[in-house]
């Protein structure tokens, strides 16, 4: 718990002092958003607001995580370093926040709201993902569990493998998988990016969640505890000060980020966090509840989808004003932060639905019973 603690801590006030650091240097060198055209007129204003905030939160969860350790190993060297997990989380945290880092960077450089084209951008998050599905399912700890598993997961592996046919087939389809999760979270993620604080806010609801889902998973493994709901999960203490240290990080960029945000995360910022919810879901083999516990992003992701098939199908009409949803709102006279406000809610209610599914599962496995009950018959 002082890990964790320390973590967010840490990533608190990394963040809340180095994102003005980062905001006084973008606006000297001119680093500013570009807004759509087509989009909402009251973005107009947002124009030349420096972009690229990502780089602050990124940093931040992996200074915080790194200090962290340092200091734990001083201080209780019994409860050893950094993880294979951990590592693993930040790796495709990073790697998918390269490429929007990239993505900003083009933008800026063309002044102009257009970066990575589509196939550049889906090479590069390929071949950052193919390496994170391989390195998944290698590094065994003492008990046999690697960082993740070809089972198809919900709130633990289900008896879906995708080995079924054959260790070579099961990994390609594992790496496909894996592809689609994160090509999902990071897109979903980049589409919420579209007011002051919104991804921001949800994204400290739902990695607070998996915060919890991985501190309760590291008290009920199953070399430690005899029950029928175990967890086989390599790593779980680590995944929560990583979650912890993303929590921080992002408590302190939404003090400069919320409306009139002073810096907005960019590609940086949303892809990095995409790529971090989809190491959270496999690496804590939750794949399936991730469509629950990022419930606000699902729906979104989903106006979209339904906004440019029903245009493609109907000849040109829509369902919506404008897509993504917020925009919709936005055009329907809402303001700006009553948006905000209204979908962080929204995020916190699926939040809290994945965490009664997670822990009623638990109670479900293990016959209904639950710690302290016999004390309130």
């Amino acid at each position: 718990m002082i890990q964790l603690l320390m973590a967010s801590g840490l990533g608190l006030v990394f963040s809340i002092f180095g994102t003005p650091a980062l905001i006084k240097m973008l606006a000297r060198r001119g680093y500013g958003q570009y807004i759509r055209d087509d989009g909402p007129t009251s973005h107009q204003t947002k124009r030349g607001t420096p972009t690229m905030g990502g780089v602050a939160i990124l940093l931040s969860v992996v200074a915080a995580y790194a200090v962290t350790h340092v200091v734990s190993v001083l201080a209780w060297p019994e409860n050893g370093g950094m993880s294979v997990s951990g590592l693993l989380a930040l790796g495709l945290m990073l790697g998918m926040g390269s490429v929007g880092f990239l993505d900003d960077y083009k933008k800026i450089a063309q002044k102009q709201n257009l970066g990575l084209t589509a196939a550049g951008k889906m090479i590069l998050q390929g071949t950052i993902g193919v390496a994170f599905a391989l390195l998944v399912l290698f590094f065994p700890d003492a008990a046999g569990n690697t960082p993740a598993s070809t089972a198809i997961s919900w709130t633990r592996d289900t008896n879906v493998d995708l080995a079924f046919a054959g260790p070579i087939i099961g990994a390609i389809l594992f790496i496909i998988w894996v592809n689609l999760i994160a090509t999902g979270t990071t897109n979903a993620v980049n589409l919420t990016d579209g007011l002051d604080g919104l991804a921001t806010g949800a994204s400290i609801l739902v990695f607070s969640g998996y915060m919890l889902i991985a501190l309760w998973q590291s008290g009920h493994l199953c070399e430690n505890v005899d029950q029928a709901a175990c967890y086989e999960v390599r790593d779980p203490m680590d995944l929560a000060i990583v979650a912890a240290a993303l929590v921080g990080a992002l408590i302190g960029f939404l003090w400069w980020n919320t409306a009139p945000a002073k810096i907005f995360m960019g590609d940086t910022g949303s892809l990095g966090l995409g790529g971090a919810l989809a190491a959270f879901a496999v690496l804590s083999r939750t794949e399936l509840l991730l469509i629950l516990i990022a419930g606000l992003f699902v729906i979104i992701t989903l106006s979209v989808i339904m906004q440019v098939g029903y245009f493609k199908l109907s000849g040109g009409k829509r369902i919506f004003k404008m897509a993504p949803l917020q925009h919709h709102f936005e055009l329907k006279g809402w303001q700006e932060v009553t948006i905000v406000v209204r979908f962080w809610i929204i995020a916190g209610l699926f939040v809290a639905a994945a965490l009664g599914v997670f822990y009623g599962d638990w109670l479900i496995h293990n016959g209904g019973a639950f710690p302290g009950a016999e004390a309130l018959r």
